[in-house]
């Protein structure tokens, strides 16, 4: 398992890293403990994970206060597999304008005009769309919004 930080001017930093036992809750829970142990002293603004559902289950335990949200790439992966391959290029686009707005009304804009366009007919999509989202991420300094994955 890893743990990277982002910095407020964009650095990544690799805070964390153990074997654990198929990313479990408890494994999770060691390593963000460790992690508190070490004199990571002020929870994080925002934690950005994949499917591990360890890490969901783990991270409130430890850091309550701090926002989550699915990592994009993931998130855009799993909703892209809920449409047929001739849609999925379009979606790809509108999952992107979602995340590169840069302000709540350009999100708001194109979140609803993905449901507009998918929810009717593939309801399956839009909510996994909307299931460990922040729709806005304004409070995330856009150094960190723009790392590279």
């Amino acid at each position: 398992m890893v743990v990277i930080g982002a910095t407020d001017k964009g650095y990544k930093e690799l805070l964390g890293l153990k074997a654990g036992y198929r990313e479990s809750e408890l494994s999770w829970k060691a390593l963000l403990l460790l992690l508190k142990d070490q004199g990571l002293a002020q929870a994080p603004q925002l934690a950005i994970g994949d499917g591990a559902l360890g890490f969901w289950k783990a991270f409130p335990q430890v850091f309550p206060i701090t926002k989550t949200q699915r990592c994009w790439v993931h998130k855009t992966v799993n909703v892209l597999n809920k449409l047929p391959k001739r849609q999925q290029p379009g979606a790809k686009r509108a999952i992107w304008e979602i995340y590169r707005a840069e302000n709540q009304t350009e999100v708001n804009q194109a979140f609803n005009r993905f449901m507009a366009t998918y929810q009717a007919k593939y309801p399956k999509a839009t909510q996994c769309l909307t299931k460990h989202i922040l729709l806005f991420q304004g409070e995330v300094p856009q150094a960190v919004r723009s790392l590279p994955q």
